[in-house]
């Protein structure tokens, strides 16, 4: 397959474009090894001028934050700037700057851990630690560090909804499904060893599962900081939610185009001769829910059907969204391995994240 060194020029006049262009935008306690030593233990229900539901609301961001850090993370090693090695080379073939891209998000992603936890700790709350759990094992092809991890990327599910959900005028919020764009189950998303970087369709089939899961995280963490700011109270903790939330946002637009690149012609239709994972041309069909220029939310219904159509980010009801998180991360095979304490902790988090509620 000689598709490896060729982007779309369609696809490079959107990157153009959006390089052009800013994207603007319970339970009281916690589990014992998830807390930082060495706070008062009346931090627990007094978190100074920050009430115990806006503390339980960013201590479960910080825990996604730290999530999400340590995923990318892998990324960062196989295919951010410091990385050579062909699964390097095919997301690059999905555009050019996808090492710039993923060194950039990974960075993101880790500064929004770092601050939550540090603002949760100056407002005399505690903050998240799950060292404790990085006991997963890493890749073993080239590049990769060998250190524990938090999540797993070599066998996940990876919910391609999304892409369809913003290509239509209907919403999950209102009781809408949509369909799968590219079905993707029990698959890596990064090389397992050495033995992925070949042959050719099998490491680029890799990297386009890799980009797919780029836009469900991403889409997952707009819709989360959405719903999480209609539950806060403090206004600090407001603009702190909405400002990480448009972070996430700017994250997802730019993982929308890319994924799209990777299931557009020249590098599909494509089907990994290993796995069998068929990656289709998304514009073959010539239906609007899978058009690969879309890359902005298509106005849908919003709040009541009976409204003007609206462009939005969805779904964004925070009815156990912290809950259905976890749920969403556990089902992608994302902690695959993990110990029943881990799963405690995350869902002891989500349950009080989840019965945080506005007071005026």
């Amino acid at each position: 397959m000689e598709k490896l060194v060729k982007n779309p020029e369609a696809a490079a006049s959107r990157r153009s474009f959006l390089k052009k262009s800013l994207v603007t935008g319970a339970v009281a306690s916690v589990g014992a090894g998830l807390l930082s030593k060495g706070l008062a233990p009346a931090a627990q229900a007094s978190t100074g001028s920050i009430n115990s539901g806006d503390a339980a609301i960013l201590r479960f961001l910080a825990a996604a934050e730290l999530i999400e850090t340590d995923l990318w993370l892998q990324y960062e090693e196989l295919a951010g700037n410091a990385a050579h090695n062909p699964y390097a080379t095919a997301l690059a073939n999905l555009d050019d700057d996808s090492p710039q891209y993923i060194t950039s998000n990974t960075a993101d992603e880790k500064t929004h851990s770092l601050f939550l936890n540090a603002y949760l700790q100056k407002k005399g709350a505690q903050a998240v630690n799950l060292d404790k759990f990085r006991t997963l094992p890493s890749s073993k092809a080239r590049g990769a560090k060998q250190i524990g991890r938090l999540t797993n990327l070599m066998q996940l599910n990876v919910d391609t909804s999304w892409y369809t959900r913003y290509r239509s005028t209907k919403n999950p919020d209102l009781g809408a499904t949509f369909p799968q764009a590219v079905v993707i189950q029990n698959k890596p998303a990064i090389p397992v060893s050495d033995a992925d970087y070949g042959p050719t369709d099998h490491v680029q089939a890799i990297a386009t599962t890799a980009a797919f899961h780029f836009g469900t995280i991403e889409q997952g963490g707009s819709t989360l900081y959405s719903a999480m700011v209609q539950k806060a109270s403090n206004l600090e903790v407001l603009r702190i939610i909405v400002s990480i939330g448009g972070d996430e946002v700017a994250h997802f637009l730019e993982w929308v185009d890319f994924a799209g690149n990777g299931a557009s012609d020249p590098l599909a239709p494509l089907t990994d001769p290993v796995t069998g994972l068929f990656i289709p041309d998304l514009n073959a069909s010539g239906s609007r829910l899978t058009q690969t220029n879309l890359i902005f939310p298509i106005p849908c219904e919003f709040i009541d059907p009976s409204l003007p159509r609206c462009a939005v980010i969805r779904p964004t009801d925070p009815t156990g969204i912290a809950g259905n998180v976890v749920k969403f991360l556990t089902d992608m095979n994302l902690f695959v391995g993990q110990t029943n304490e881990f799963f405690d902790t995350v869902s002891q988090l989500a349950a009080a994240a989840d019965a945080a509620e506005r007071t005026c």
